[in-house]
């Protein structure tokens, strides 16, 4: 009895310390900008920046950054999610077309868009709350319009930065060309 209650311990004790694996964010199911289904799957091996993004922020002018950003490392397997949100100051009250006219229009967009979605709250989608969830590499609510996770080939979050950071930071580019680097 002795042993198996010390064998019980020991196995709580190691499940107590043993950090939690982050959460497969690959499957979760997602819809682009023109409500196709998808997932992270379609973007496997390649370095993916998720933002969450919007038209009417004063952060919006971070399109700019992100299109360039997307343009100078695409061709070495690395591609930006955008992922439009209405959660801060309802700042994204646009339909997917007209997100999507607008960022054409305005930012010559041409990295892949999403459906709007929920990053917080009681309807926060299920990519959200796997990386900000208690789990996360980088847990936390989202605080704002154009927070960043960078993602690797292998599909582990490897970096966040707060909406103010801007996609073309150094240390935003830093840690692209490092993953970028990274087989």
């Amino acid at each position: 009895m002795k042993a198996i209650l010390a064998l019980t311990t020991l196995t709580f004790a190691l499940v107590m310390t043993t950090p939690a694996a982050a959460p497969d964010i690959s499957s979760i199911p997602l819809k682009d900008i023109n409500g196709k289904a998808t997932s992270l799957k379609d973007y496997q091996g390649k370095v993916l920046l998720i933002v969450n993004v919007a038209s009417k922020c004063g952060l919006t002018p971070q399109y700019k950054a992100l299109e360039s950003t997307y343009r100078k490392y695409q061709a070495q397997g690395f591609t930006i999610l955008a992922f439009p949100c209405n959660d801060f100051g309802a700042q994204e009250p646009g339909s997917n077309p007209e997100i999507k006219q607008f960022c054409s229009t305005k930012y010559d967009v041409t990295f892949p868009l999403f459906d709007k979605l929920h990053v917080k709250g009681a309807e926060q989608h299920p990519l959200y709350a796997a990386l900000t969830g208690k789990d996360a590499a980088y847990p936390g609510e989202i605080q704002w319009n154009f927070g960043k996770f960078l993602i690797g080939r292998d599909g582990k979050v490897l970096q966040r930065w707060h909406p103010k950071i801007t996609p073309d930071a150094e240390e935003v580019t830093k840690a692209i060309e490092a993953a970028l680097a990274a087989k």
